[in-house]
C-alpha cells in the first residue's frame, strides 16, 4: 500500500467513514511494525491523539470509546455507531489500547478536523406552513386541513393519486448544503435533488394539462412516460420538455450556466416561450448550454457518468477550476472555504472522489498540488 493511501485509510477510520473492506485493508497493512508507527506519528500530529502499543483490555477500550461517544458534539453527522464499534475492535486487536493526548477527545473539534453546518431539509406546504424533515423517519404527510397526501420513506417523499380536477396546489423541498433528498412525483416521476436545491412542484398534477416543475439548483430526473402529459422542468434560464426520460438539469443561481444533460430519452431546450424555432432537441450522451443572459443554447457529446455521480454521492472534476471546486465542495460538505491563494483560481483540476470525508479530500489536493489549508471547525482557508 502506498503512504498517499494508506494516509487516507487511516483519515477514513479516524473521521469514522471507512467501511469493513477498509478497515481490513488498514488492519493488514498494521500487521508490520514499521506502518504501526507511522500510524502513530501520522494521528498524533494530525488528531493531537497518541494511540500506544501496550498490551491493554479491548473491552476496557471499548468502554472509553463508548463514553467519549457520549460526549460526542455532533462533529460528525450521526452514524450507526454500532457499526464502529464493530470496526474498532478489528483495530483494538493491533493497537492494544490507547490514551488521548493531552486529555483531548477524538470527538470533539480540533484544529485538523472539520465541523460542517448542520441544517435542516424543509417541505412548504402551498403558501402556508413548513416543516422540518428529518430522514431518519417513516410517516404520512398531510395538508393544511389533515388530508393525507403522501408519506415519507426516510431519505424519500412519496405523493400518490397522480392527476386530479380542480386547481393545482405546490408543495416547495429546500435542500440545505450538506444533504440530498429524493421525491416520488404524484405521476410516479422520481427527482434525486441535490444540495442547495429547490424544487417547487404539484401535489397532484392536473388531468389534461402538462405537468410543470420549477428547479432551482441541481436535480437528476426520472420521468414517467406519458403523452397526454407532457413533463417540463422550468429553471431561471432554460426550460427543458420531455415525456419520459432520464437526465440531470445543473441551475445554481450562483453558477454562470445552465446544464442539461441527456442520459435516456429525448428533450427539448428552449428559452422564454417555446417556438418550433428556438427548440434545441438533445440525444442521450449530449448537453445543452446556455450562459447566463445569452439566448443561445450550445451543445457537446459528454460522458454522462461525470454529471450524475453526485446522485451515489460521488464527486468527480473533470478540467474544472479551483473555484468551481470549491463550490461543489461547499455545497456537498455544507462548509465555507476562504482562497487567500487567488493564482489557483483559475487553474484546472481533474478529481474524482467516491463517499470520501472532506478531510480525504483536502489532504488529496493537498499531496498532489501542494495546496497548503488550515480549517477552523466549518471554515477552511487555503494558503
Amino acid at each position: 500500500m502506498t503512504v498517499k493511501k494508506s494516509e487516507r485509510l487511516i483519515v477514513k477510520f479516524i473521521t469514522n467513514q471507512a467501511s469493513q473492506d477498509e478497515i481490513e485493508k488498514l488492519t493488514e497493512w498494521l500487521k508490520e511494525e514499521e506502518n504501526k508507527i507511522i500510524f502513530n506519528d501520522f494521528v498524533k500530529t494530525n488528531y493531537a491523539i497518541e494511540f500506544a502499543m501496550n498490551s491493554f483490555g479491548s473491552t476496557e477500550v471499548r468502554k472509553q470509546i463508548s463514553e467519549r461517544i457520549k460526549k460526542e458534539n455532533n462533529v460528525f453527522q450521526k452514524r450507526r455507531f454500532s457499526s464502529y464499534y464493530k470496526y474498532a475492535a478489528i483495530l483494538i486487536v493491533v493497537f492494544g489500547s490507547f490514551y488521548f493526548y493531552k486529555n483531548s477527545n477524538l470527538f470533539q473539534p480540533k484544529e485538523n478536523v472539520v465541523v460542517p453546518r448542520q441544517d435542516e431539509i424543509v417541505l412548504q406546504l402551498g403558501n402556508e406552513s413548513a416543516e422540518t424533515i428529518d430522514t431518519s423517519e417513516t410517516r404520512n404527510v398531510t395538508d393544511k386541513d389533515g388530508n393525507i397526501i403522501g408519506k415519507q420513506k426516510k431519505n424519500r417523499l412519496v405523493y400518490s393519486n397522480a392527476y386530479a380536477n380542480g386547481k393545482l396546489v405546490y408543495n416547495t423541498l429546500k435542500i440545505p448544503y450538506g444533504k440530498k433528498f429524493e421525491v416520488q412525483l404524484s405521476d410516479g416521476t422520481i427527482v434525486h435533488l441535490n444540495s442547495g436545491t429547490s424544487l417547487r412542484y404539484p401535489v397532484q398534477f392536473l388531468k389534461n394539462q402538462s405537468r410543470q416543475v420549477y428547479l432551482t439548483g441541481e436535480a437528476y430526473f426520472e420521468v414517467s412516460k406519458d403523452k397526454a402529459h407532457p413533463f417540463t422542468v422550468n429553471t431561471q434560464e432554460v426550460n427543458v420538455e420531455v415525456l419520459g426520460t432520464k437526465f440531470n438539469v445543473n441551475s445554481y443561481t450562483e453558477d454562470i450556466s445552465t446544464d442539461v444533460v441527456l442520459v435516456e430519452g429525448k428533450v427539448s431546450l428552449y428559452k422564454d416561450k417555446k417556438t418550433t424555432e428556438n427548440q434545441v432537441y438533445l440525444s442521450p450522451g449530449i448537453k445543452g448550454s446556455n450562459i447566463r443572459g445569452q439566448q443561445k443554447i450550445v451543445t457537446e457529446a459528454v460522458n454522462t457518468d461525470y454529471y450524475t455521480a453526485w446522485v451515489q454521492g460521488s464527486l468527480v472534476f473533470k478540467n474544472a477550476s479551483f473555484e468551481s471546486i470549491i463550490k461543489k465542495l461547499e455545497r456537498h460538505y455544507n462548509v465555507t472555504f476562504i482562497n487567500k491563494n487567488k493564482t489557483l483560481g483559475k487553474e484546472i483540476f481533474n478529481a474524482r472522489f467516491d463517499n470520501e470525508p472532506i478531510e480525504v479530500v483536502l489532504k488529496y489536493f493537498s499531496d498532489s498540488y501542494a495546496i497548503d489549508y488550515k480549517i477552523n471547525e466549518d471554515q477552511i482557508t487555503i494558503k
